[in-house]
């Protein structure tokens, strides 16, 4: 067998066309597969690359691992500007035509159910570091390796008033992470769920709390689609 067919999201029918130019892994430009309602967003790959063994090696390659990564968010990017994609996970790989059907139709209750409740939200990402001179100040009152507690309520509060304005959150090990400089510490990881009419105020908080709290390093990213929000993470 020459190709494989890679499957990057599941979405409704929607009318707008993707970008002509857009292309997805390996180089090919993705395609629409209908079935039952449901649309998977696919593109072929050569099986040489993504059979089983193959997949297993690349993964293991930085380099094609990054690009790889890059040709998929690419896809549900462009997608996400003309609906509400369903990403499914990296390397989504089927034998053909007719087993993405077969996927759409077992998984179409589950599809459909993530689908309603991520229609016109997106995801933003928030990640809070101590400033070096935060992270260095009031050294006698703190224990040694420890974040200074000023700081850790700073960013437990923000995140409180974030995820009062989100529908859902995700949190992840801060020290997972990496901070920029030496002196600085990872205080908060974290992805919500906001609607997307929303999003101005979730953004004006970010700013708000950028310039009234110089001791901590506030960096959002976003919209996106809701890739923490699929359901593969609650399961």
């Amino acid at each position: 067998m020459s190709g494989l067919r890679y499957v990057y999201a599941v979405c409704r029918p929607f009318d707008t066309p993707l970008q002509a130019e857009l292309t997805g892994v390996a180089g090919a430009p993705p395609g629409l597969l209908r079935h039952g309602g449901l649309i998977a967003v696919v593109s072929t790959v050569p099986a040489a690359d993504f059979g089983e063994e193959a997949l297993q090696a690349h993964l293991e390659d930085p380099a094609w691992l990054a690009a790889t990564v890059r040709a998929h968010q690419g896809v549900i990017a462009a997608l996400a500007t003309v609906t509400t994609p369903l990403p499914l996970r990296l390397a989504t790989v089927c034998e053909d035509d007719s087993v993405v059907r077969t996927l759409l139709e077992t998984h179409a209750d589950s599809f459909r159910r993530v689908l309603d409740r991520l229609e016109g939200r997106v995801e933003w990402g928030v990640k809070v570091y101590t400033e070096p001179a935060t992270a260095s100040s009031d050294s006698s009152a703190a224990v040694a390796g420890s974040v200074p507690v000023p700081a850790e309520a700073l960013a437990r509060s923000l995140h409180e008033r974030l995820a009062g304005q989100a529908e859902d959150c995700r949190l992840r090990d801060p020290q997972e992470c990496a901070p920029s400089g030496p002196a600085a510490r990872s205080l908060l990881d974290a992805a919500y769920l906001v609607p997307r009419a929303h999003s101005e105020e979730f953004v004006e908080l970010i700013d708000r709390t950028r310039a009234e709290e110089p001791g901590i390093r506030v960096e959002l990213t976003g919209p996106w689609a809701a890739y923490s929000f699929t359901g593969e993470d609650a399961r």
